[in-house]
């Protein structure tokens, strides 16, 4: 009878919270106005198969980015790597690669990095508007150092720092940022979990550099001077995100996991998310399907929706028990559709030592 009120009072928050985050959702007139949108993408098969949506249960590394207060659960050391496609046939790769290490009984403190490739531009100026003075590669990264704790059975929670820097051939831009998260799981069988993650809340950035420079021949003397630009600032895309989940266990070694989440964004449309993440056991390997879909308001109309992605996602993973420590090497897929660009694909692996 205690574990049923407490789930109707934590659902019962939870609904409130969600309900005052809706009604005070980011300003529309505002989308696109921000900055670093890599801060939005996420690098992770597993938890981006499922559309973002487990806040309240993604676990390990792949929390880093979805909800920090997962963390706290990995077991003991776990290594990533990820490689997407981003935006389809736009050609931008992205590598992501981390690790997360467990330090004493309740924390666990974790590294990543995140790096998106444009490829070879070719360099140009007024005078030569073809190119013929070489090329250069825009990059964007993005630095983690990640920590999370248990505060009791039932209370999870971490923060995470994260370093950006954007850069071309002579202009760069760096900033800061946190994340900070927290988990609340109950239930007899720890099935029922809420979430909350508050992300990229930090000062803006800005970008300096040769490129804000200007030779200007005055015509009257021929002399030539400099002129120095302004670069204006601009901000990060903050956000608040909300969750909830239910483990559907069918037997040891079977169970769904039913996830929803509410995002509100300070610099696009609010986001509403679902994911189901079934996973079994065959002896010692692991299988799970996946699969998610993300709604925000102009979805459906190519003319006027504001995101490249179209909501769906899905994708599986296998992971066996290998050597003599049974440590787990797994293998992860996800797919995101990209409306015009196409499907974005995401491979990745993932080794867990005990």
């Amino acid at each position: 009878m205690k574990s049923i009120n407490k789930v109707l009072k934590y659902t019962a928050v939870a609904g409130v919270v969600l309900s005052y985050s809706s009604a005070f959702a980011g300003n529309e007139d505002r989308v696109g106005s921000a900055g670093a949108t890599q801060l939005l993408v996420n690098p992770w098969a597993c938890s981006m198969a499922i559309g973002d949506a487990g806040i309240s249960h993604v676990n390990g590394l792949e929390a880093t980015f979805t909800n920090i207060a997962g963390l706290a659960f990995t077991d003991k050391t776990q290594i990533k790597f990820n490689r997407t496609n981003w935006l389809g046939s736009a050609g931008i790769g992205l590598s992501s690669a981390g690790i997360a290490q467990r330090v004493s009984e309740s924390s666990v403190i974790a590294v990543s990095v995140q790096s998106m490739n444009f490829g070879d531009v070719n360099i140009t100026t007024t005078d030569l508007p073809d190119g013929g003075l070489g090329v250069f590669s825009p990059r964007m990264n993005i630095f983690n150092i990640g920590y999370a704790r248990s505060f009791s059975s039932s209370i999870y929670g971490g923060i995470n720092f994260k370093v950006m820097s954007e850069s071309i051939s002579n202009m760069k831009a760096t900033g800061v940022a946190f994340d900070a998260g927290i988990r609340y799981v109950t239930g007899e069988q720890d099935q029922v979990k809420f979430g909350i993650a508050l992300k990229n809340v930090g000062p803006v950035m800005k970008f300096k550099g040769d490129g804000l420079s200007t030779e200007a021949n005055y015509l009257s003397n021929g002399s030539i001077a400099t002129l120095e630009q302004r670069s204006a600032t601009y901000e990060l895309p903050s956000l608040l995100s909300i969750g909830a989940s239910y483990d559907f266990i069918f037997s040891e070694k079977s169970k769904l996991i039913a996830s929803g989440a509410f995002t509100a964004n300070s610099f696009q449309y609010d986001q509403y998310r679902v994911g189901l993440d079934y996973g079994m056991q065959v002896e010692k390997a692991a299988f799970n399907l996946r699969a998610g879909y993300v709604f925000e308001k102009n979805l459906f109309s190519q003319e006027n929706r504001s995101n490249a992605l179209t909501g769906f996602t899905a994708g599986f993973s296998a992971a066996a028990l290998v050597g003599k420590n049974k440590s787990a090497l797994g293998l992860e897929y996800a797919m995101r559709l990209a409306g015009n660009f196409g499907v974005i694909h995401t491979f990745g692996a993932t080794i867990s030592l005990k």
